[in-house]
């Protein structure tokens, strides 16, 4: 488990989990002077456990508030291991999402080391956006979303212009936008864009500059050229990604997504009926030369 604590602004913490690939995922400590604000809670129980030893130690204060920026378990996993009287906040639609979803996730990667996890669904939910004071730090929670998921939600440290993105934003890892949307996805960069972040700690892999909010318009972008393109051919997803050069985007990790971003750009151009997401992911699965991706949670 490599883990690396980085104060990326006085009292904010970027809690970086390496490699960052499938549920390998950073959280983000924001401390004031009776607690800490925690982004994300990880995806298993031990590594919550350790994010919350880590949470311990640099808040002297006993109050907790947890932010889940979106429902996928390797974010939300966790919120059990902090006190019940903590605080979860998430967007209104996060808790049904969460609810109905289960524990999904742990099926697709049964040898995981999950521990006994028992969904903590959020006691605080909003639609728009929600201001909270950390002591006397000023953050923002702003809902971005469709974009990788149906309701994303940021972290917006406007004094400090440190942004935690989620999942909106990955950092040398493969955007994914399964349960999502490519065309939303690539609004909600722009909006981060405009707000001017200094600092970016997406939801994988290591914390980056306003330059990672390019880089994942620019995968994004490619990916809505090979989808019109492979509407043009008459191809299909799969069809496309297996004869896409991945080119610039060679060196990301868990290239195989890009199946599953071109079926949702697909959608997007032609309308019509949603696949299920988990006949996607099979098709992803052959991609990867009929393996299931590799996960290090």
């Amino acid at each position: 488990m490599t883990v690396e604590v980085r104060e990326v602004a006085e009292g904010v913490y970027a809690y970086e989990q390496a490699p960052g690939g499938w549920c390998v995922s950073n959280a983000g400590i924001v401390v004031g002077g009776d607690g800490a604000l925690v982004v994300d809670t990880l995806s298993t129980i031990p590594r919550a456990r350790r994010l919350a030893e880590w949470v311990d130690k640099l808040a002297a204060g006993p109050g907790r508030t947890v932010v889940n920026t979106h429902f996928h378990g390797d974010h939300a996993f966790g919120n059990q291991v902090f006190a019940p009287g903590t605080r979860i906040i998430a967007h209104e639609d996060m808790r049904s999402a969460m609810v109905t979803t289960g524990l999904a996730l742990t099926g697709l990667w049964p040898r995981v080391d999950w521990g006994e996890i028992e969904l903590r669904p959020p006691n605080v939910t909003f639609r728009d956006r929600l201001t909270l004071h950390v002591g006397e730090r000023q953050v923002e929670l702003i809902c971005v979303g469709p974009a990788h998921t149906d309701h994303d939600v940021v972290v917006w440290l406007p004094e400090e212009r440190v942004l935690f993105a989620g999942d909106v934003v990955m950092s040398g890892v493969t955007p994914f936008a399964l349960f999502g949307s490519v065309a939303g996805t690539l609004a909600a960069l722009d909006r981060l864009a405009e707000l001017e972040p200094e600092v970016v700690v997406g939801g994988h892999g290591p914390v980056a500059g306003p330059e990672v909010i390019d880089a994942n318009r620019d995968y994004l972008r490619w990916v809505q050229r090979l989808a019109a393109d492979a509407v043009d051919r008459r191809l299909t997803p799969l069809q496309a990604a297996r004869r896409a050069d991945l080119g610039a985007f060679a060196g990301l990790l868990d290239a195989e997504r890009l199946v599953a971003n071109l079926h949702r750009a697909h959608e997007e151009l032609l309308g019509g009926h949603v696949r299920d997401a988990m006949a996607i992911f099979a098709e992803l699965v052959a991609y990867n030369g009929g393996q299931l991706p590799t996960c290090l949670a």
